[in-house]
């Protein structure tokens, strides 16, 4: 197999889709060595059949806002890959979603999924529409439409959707709600319920505790502390939040949190009361960042991004391509020591060079940002047995999870001088599993 022609294939078929194809470069790059030791892959074209998707569906959702008025959106779900067990992977609602980004998220969740050694397989869904500003009544119609879509296509043993950026807990549980009675099951089909209705304790904060937790085994390697250093946070979200507060509770410094409109800067670090003011404003309040800076008199970056500030630790947890080249080549001149990813493929290409050329310590999303997804299978495996795990339970495993994906990328990224590449390390773990199951399953 040689990448470039892989590439210029798929560049060929979908030349309108940036994401997917920056998505599948960054996998089949940095796995063609090893890909190419096992002729048989080749042999039944097996690269082909792990880029594209298995299935996508779109369909158009109509639905009646509070005056009365029919809007529409476009609604997508992708099925990437079922080989190592059912489709998984969130729903997004934002006004930026199109096929090509919920294709490279399928196709990341696939080898993400992979990594967290629990039987689930790769896919992702979403809309175009934007929840912010929308009441509840006009959120719970919209969801109810996508779902009425949807419903067919999705179940516990099948395809099981979770939350993601504009999609929480309301919008998971009307999901849910809708999806129940057209189906007329309850089952653990959704993950990221509420804990009345089937939740995981941990759930809402096991992306940015599983981030942090990568990042930990990442410093030990070096013999770091996490204690006093100060780390740069984008995004406000549920991953950022809970990404901070344990980093608090380690005794870190979080200097920065951010939204699309721009981001506060604390050099003295965020308090939890701060913190708990943001959480608030964010989730129950939906308000902007920059009405933290305004309470708590804080410098406030209009219209920008967190990476000029000095800081050791950087740990980009809003969207994708929020951290361009320059973004990269501020942080390593102002010394940073560590890039953790908390958002999906947040990090540019040309981002992500200068950080593996400054062997800085660097985790890639699809490895550091396992830990939500990996609640979601610790969620499913409650739902079959009828049965709930406690928060310590819960997090221990998830604890034994991070640190089992962190040895994966160890064994397969490590370099001659000492150093680990975890982005190819995380790739190629996370392809060899999908690989050999889709081998011995047949060409299907």
């Amino acid at each position: 197999m040689k990448a470039s022609e892989v590439l210029n294939d798929l560049k060929r078929r979908f030349p309108n889709e940036p994401e997917y194809l920056q998505a599948v470069e960054e996998v089949i790059t940095t796995i063609e060595d090893e890909y190419n030791k096992h002729p048989e892959f080749e042999r039944y074209n097996l690269i082909e059949r792990l880029c594209l998707p298995d299935r996508i569906f779109s369909f158009r959702i109509s639905w009646v806002d509070d005056k009365g008025k029919v809007q529409n959106n476009m609604g997508y779900r992708i099925q990437h890959n079922n080989a190592i067990g059912p489709y998984k992977g969130g729903i997004r609602f934002h006004a930026s979603v199109n096929q090509s980004i919920l294709k490279f998220l399928a196709f990341e969740q696939t080898f993400k999924n992979s990594l967290t050694t629990l039987p689930m397989g790769g896919g992702k869904g979403g809309s175009d529409f934007n929840p912010k500003g929308k009441s509840d009544m006009e959120v719970m119609r919209f969801c109810q439409a996508y779902v009425a879509e949807l419903w067919r296509h999705i179940g516990a043993d099948t395809d099981v959707p979770a939350g993601d950026i504009g999609v929480g807990g309301r919008e998971v549980g009307y999901m849910y709600g809708y999806y129940k009675k057209m189906a007329r099951e309850n089952t653990g089909t959704f993950t990221g319920k509420g804990l009345e209705f089937g939740g995981s304790l941990v759930r809402p904060e096991a992306t940015g505790y599983g981030n942090v937790y990568f990042l930990l085994n990442m410093l030990a390697t070096r013999g770091i502390d996490i204690k006093g250093k100060k780390v740069a946070i984008s995004g406000s979200g549920n991953v950022a939040t809970y990404t901070a507060k344990k980093l608090l509770s380690l005794g870190a410094k979080v200097v920065t949190m951010s939204d699309s409109n721009g981001t506060i800067y604390v050099p003295e670090g965020i308090s939890e009361e701060q913190l708990d003011y943001i959480f608030k404003l964010k989730n129950i309040y939906r308000g902007r960042i920059k009405e933290f800076a305004e309470e708590y008199d804080c410098e406030y970056f209009d219209g920008e991004r967190p990476w000029k500030v000095k800081c050791d630790i950087a740990m980009p947890s809003a969207t994708q391509n929020e951290l361009d080249g320059d973004d990269a080549k501020m942080l390593l001149e102002n010394g940073v020591i560590a890039v953790s990813e908390g958002a999906n493929m947040p990090s540019t290409p040309d981002a992500v060079r200068q950080f593996l050329e400054a062997k800085i310590l660097y985790a890639p999303g699809k490895a550091a940002n396992a830990g939500g997804v990996s609640v979601s299978g610790l969620e499913m495996s409650q739902n079959s047995q009828k049965f709930s795990w406690s928060a310590e339970d819960v997090d221990a495993k998830l604890q034994s999870i991070m640190k089992n994906i962190h040895e994966q990328c160890v064994k397969y990224g490590a370099e001659a001088d000492g150093t680990v590449n975890y982005v190819k390390g995380a790739n190629v773990a996370g392809f060899m599993k999908v690989a050999k199951a889709m081998m011995a399953q047949g060409i299907i």
